[in-house]
């Protein structure tokens, strides 16, 4: 048998911007926020649709699909997420699918999932478990299996995110959080060749993709975390060959580094982390930039775990700011010229609107 040819083929920086293509009619650009107590960009992935940046790779992986001609009804195993994402974009494409979760998948994933439409299996008390069954039932009705992070159009339409933050920010490193590697491969892809320092973050115990670009391919059962979106056992294949290449560092951050960070983003922020979602900023304390961001992957956080969570834990005060004589805020955006009032920038210029206008009038307007 020749494995080269089962093998899916590695994405490309080119299938990254094919990706942004595909995206821009289904998802908006997400908001970038300065941290000023952390020194860090934000990239709010956390308020995409469905709340996680895995809509991105559902959806391009559904329409690449489409416009193969493949309309099976696909399947995936997912800890929350890639199943929201996968949900809503079967939805508004007209699509069938169906999502197998873990049986311990928060609920407010598996409402999610549910809400869309898609059909929902709960199997398992890990993703791995549930992407065993995933493969089965797959195998045994002609589904398409669709991988929440090993396949070349998810990894794709990650990589939009990288695009996105480039656009807006050119900044020196970038953070991501690691479960099997689909973000961090795909927004490499997209900024490497630009000199992006891309730095990968994991949690103590559950840091298959580290120890596997260190040559270290031994199963290890993952340890329970808050960052259940990025608790996996067997990181990708694909995801690893393109990381081993393109990835600068990765940080292992302990687990109360993570909770102390999800706290500090709900009370210093108001932003509403996951866990897997504060593992990046986390990771960034120990990582020197200019010019630094951390993608917030995600925001399906259970209500009972966030009230848990700011009831104990009691994060250090942060450390006195440096005194900048710059602000490192972007340039602001360009506005559209001033106009009459009752003509609209958007609308087709009439003939009296192409006549010229006085600056007395321009005058009486500004005031």
């Amino acid at each position: 048998m020749n494995t080269d040819a089962a093998t899916p083929r590695a994405p490309t920086a080119s299938d990254v911007l094919a990706a942004q293509a595909r995206l821009r009619r289904y998802l908006n650009p997400t908001p970038l926020h300065y941290a000023e107590r952390s020194g860090c960009w934000l990239k709010l992935e956390n308020l995409q649709r469905t709340g996680s940046y895995k809509v991105r790779g559902a959806m391009n992986a559904l329409l690449a699909a489409r416009e193969r001609g493949d309309l099976r009804p696909t399947i995936a195993a997912s800890a929350g997420n890639h199943a929201q994402g996968l949900a809503w974009a079967a939805y508004r494409l007209g699509m069938q699918a169906i999502t197998v979760m873990p049986r311990n998948a928060p609920d407010t994933k598996v409402a999610g999932v549910a809400h869309w439409g898609a059909t929902v299996r709960l199997h398992g008390d890990s993703y791995d478990e549930a992407k065993a069954f995933a493969a089965e039932l797959a195998a045994h009705n002609g589904y398409r299996l669709l991988s929440a992070f090993d396949d070349p159009d998810v990894i794709a339409g990650q990589g939009t995110v990288g695009l996105e933050i480039a656009a807006a920010l050119e900044p020196d490193v970038v953070l991501v959080p690691i479960g099997g590697g689909g973000l961090a491969a795909g927004v490499a892809l997209a900024l490497k060749a630009q000199g992006v320092k891309i730095i990968g973050a994991q949690v103590e115990g559950v840091d298959a993709m580290a120890r596997a670009l260190r040559g270290d391919d031994a199963i290890v059962e993952p340890s329970a975390t808050l960052a259940d979106g990025v608790r996996v056992k067997v990181p990708g294949l694909l995801t690893r060959r393109l990381l081993r290449t393109l990835l600068d560092d990765a940080v292992i951050v302990r687990e109360a580094e993570l909770r102390e960070t999800l706290v500090r983003l709900a009370l210093e922020e108001r932003l509403i982390a996951e866990g897997a979602g504060a593992l990046a900023l986390a990771a960034g304390k120990r990582v020197a930039g200019k010019r630094k961001c951390a993608v917030v992957s995600g925001g399906n956080l259970d209500a009972g775990v966030l009230a848990a969570l700011l009831q104990d834990v009691r994060p250090r005060p942060p450390r006195k700011p440096r005194q900048r004589r710059r602000e490192r805020l972007p340039l602001p955006a360009a506005r559209p010229p001033l106009l009459p009032a009752g003509l609209s920038p958007f609308a087709s210029p009439s003939a009296s609107a192409l006549r010229p206008v006085r600056t007395d009038a321009i005058e009486t307007l500004i005031a």
